[in-house]
């Protein structure tokens, strides 16, 4: 059942932590540059690992409870990414690195909304599975 709310949430989730990241910069250096999570390997990676957990739950709609545990594993994963780029723009070695940051840090807060959101439908569909299920 691939048409329901938690899908949509789950492919939100996705095209936020996939294609966002190539839109739109994590922050500007000392010298102007703009850092794209391209740049660095670590958020690029993190990023793509959570668009491929969304992306993997999405098509395990006929077990919900891995679904509801890889949807808790990408909320942990995300929230390590934004714990990352909290250090990144709080990393204070002589000058500081990050002058100006940008909106890409944000990506992983929505990206846990999203998330959570997911989780709380799929919580809902396993409740309704079984209440018909003692009513048998």
């Amino acid at each position: 059942m691939i048409q329901r709310i938690q899908s949509i949430y789950l492919l939100l989730a996705a095209i936020v932590s996939c294609g966002l990241i190539f839109v739109f910069n994590l922050w500007t250096n000392n010298t102007g540059e703009l850092i794209y999570a391209t740049d660095n390997i670590i958020s690029l990676a993190l990023f793509l690992g959570s668009a491929l957990l969304s992306l993997v739950s999405i098509f395990m709609y006929s077990n919900r409870k891995l679904q509801f545990v890889l949807g808790r594993l990408n909320i942990i994963l995300n929230f390590f990414l934004l714990g990352f780029f909290v250090y990144q723009s709080l990393n204070l070695s002589g000058e500081t690195n990050v002058s100006e940051k940008g909106i890409g840090m944000v990506l992983p807060i929505i990206s846990i909304v999203l998330l959570v959101l997911a989780n709380k439908a799929i919580k809902k569909d396993e409740d309704l599975v079984k209440s018909v299920d003692r009513l048998r």
